[in-house]
């Protein structure tokens, strides 16, 4: 049986999947970086930033194409907020089934769904960022807002690991 990803054009590419509610503060961290990373910055047209929102098994359509994925979520780890966390390969869906974030039902469904359909990218990696307010606002908390320029800089350690390079317009 041959598989989705082999009957595409298989071009290296990378997604940057930012998830998260921007109405529920701190939730929409992903969301909120992924905005700034598509506006103040040149991208290689090798990688897609898409802004997740809350969609769940609906971005299993990003992946078909996807050799890297790169993850950006607010996630629960009883810590501090604005405390990071990485995660990378089998542990981030791992870790995400423990629904750590609030929305988290659609990512770690997404990523089964992905390997029973053979479509689970080579190199996974979650950035994720302890949030500190979840009630209704547009604005995220001062110590999770701090923390989305640290998050487009570690996102560009890991593209740049992958061969990419991203610049500031």
């Amino acid at each position: 049986m041959t598989g989705l990803k082999e009957k595409i054009d298989l071009r290296i590419k990378t997604v940057v999947l930012g998830v998260g509610n921007i109405l529920m503060a701190d939730e929409g961290v992903g969301v909120r970086v992924v905005q700034r990373l598509e506006t103040e910055y040149s991208l290689p047209p090798e990688v897609q930033v898409v802004d997740g929102g809350t969609l769940g098994m609906d971005l299993l359509y990003y992946l078909a194409e996807a050799r890297n994925l790169v993850i950006i979520d607010a996630v629960e780890m009883a810590g501090e907020p604005g405390q990071m966390l990485r995660l990378e390969g089998d542990d981030v869906p791992a870790r995400l089934s423990l629904k750590m974030s609030p929305h988290q039902m659609g990512i770690p469904d997404m990523l089964f769904a992905a390997k029973l359909r053979d479509l689970y990218p080579e190199q996974v990696v979650l950035l994720g960022v302890q949030p500190g307010v979840l009630e209704p606002s547009l604005d995220m908390s001062p110590p999770v807002a701090a923390q989305v320029e640290t998050l487009i800089n570690q996102i560009s350690r890991e593209l740049e690991q992958w061969g990419l390079t991203i610049h500031k317009r």
